[in-house]
């Protein structure tokens, strides 16, 4: 196999091939990947095809493809919170952003496998990119939990959620929050930012380990213990239950 595609909704993504190593990220159902090493025991080392990522997954939540499915483009993605899905005759449900890779009307064929698409899908090639739609996106997973590796409304990270919202604006972002970084073009005053643009946090040592999506100059929504609503400032985050102050800003991009 060197060509997968995701087939259960949402697969753990670890830094070794093993049940106890860490979740560093996650496939959601129809995403792509590139089959780069295999152990003895159904574990399967993959590259993502949409940001590059690699980690290991079990060799059962993957579907061979060929090349030419791999290369399709990828414009459907499910809509709604959670997607109804039969995968071979069963039941399977999906997440929102659950890729819709080659489907035609209802039916999508993986080699003998067949897969039914009862949901909502949106293409993103034609989503519009307005204040209205980012923060529809964005508050679809308000209040989803956070999640350590996590890219679903079933659990999300910093990270995961804002590239989860690009993905519906046909915008592929890196998946760690300091590669994210690297991407777009530099904002440099917070009242110079619009609806959309990302805002990123460092530590003590510099380091970018968090970012948000800004909804205006003094309102940002971000994961940090679940998908909420903030307070910024040109210092940094102020949590609105408690007032105190939780991250300091560091640099803000935009890639609309």
């Amino acid at each position: 196999m060197n060509y997968g595609i995701c087939c259960v909704g949402v697969a753990p993504l670890r830094l070794e091939p093993g049940h106890r190593a860490e979740m560093v990220s996650q496939l959601l159902f129809g995403e792509c990947v590139l089959i780069k090493d295999t152990t003895i025991n159904g574990w399967i080392k993959v590259q993502c095809k949409a940001d590059g990522y690699t980690g290991w997954c079990q060799q059962s939540h993957l579907q061979q493809i060929d090349e030419a499915y791999y290369l399709l483009e990828e414009r459907l993605v499910a809509a709604d919170w959670i997607n109804k899905t039969t995968y071979n005759g069963y039941t399977m449900w999906l997440p929102m952003g659950s890729s819709l890779k080659g489907i035609a009307t209802e039916n999508i064929l993986w080699e003998e496998y067949k897969v039914q698409f009862y949901g909502n899908s949106w293409d993103v090639v034609l989503m519009p990119k307005d204040e209205i739609t980012i923060q529809q996106l964005a508050f679809s997973f308000l209040n989803t939990t956070y999640l350590w590796g996590g890219r679903s409304v079933f659990g999300i990270d910093c990270s995961g959620f804002t590239q989860m919202v690009y993905k519906f604006l046909n915008v592929q972002l890196l998946r760690d929050a300091s590669q994210q970084a690297t991407q777009g073009s530099i904002v440099n005053f917070l009242p110079e930012a619009a609806c959309g643009d990302l805002a990123f946090f460092d530590d003590e040592d510099g380091t970018i380990t968090h970012v948000g999506l800004l909804l205006n100059e003094h309102e940002i929504i971000h994961a940090a213990g679940k998908v909420r609503v903030d307070k910024i400032d040109s210092q940094g985050i102020i949590n609105t239950d408690t007032g105190l102050r939780t991250q300091r800003l560091r640099i803000i991009k935009r890639y609309l």
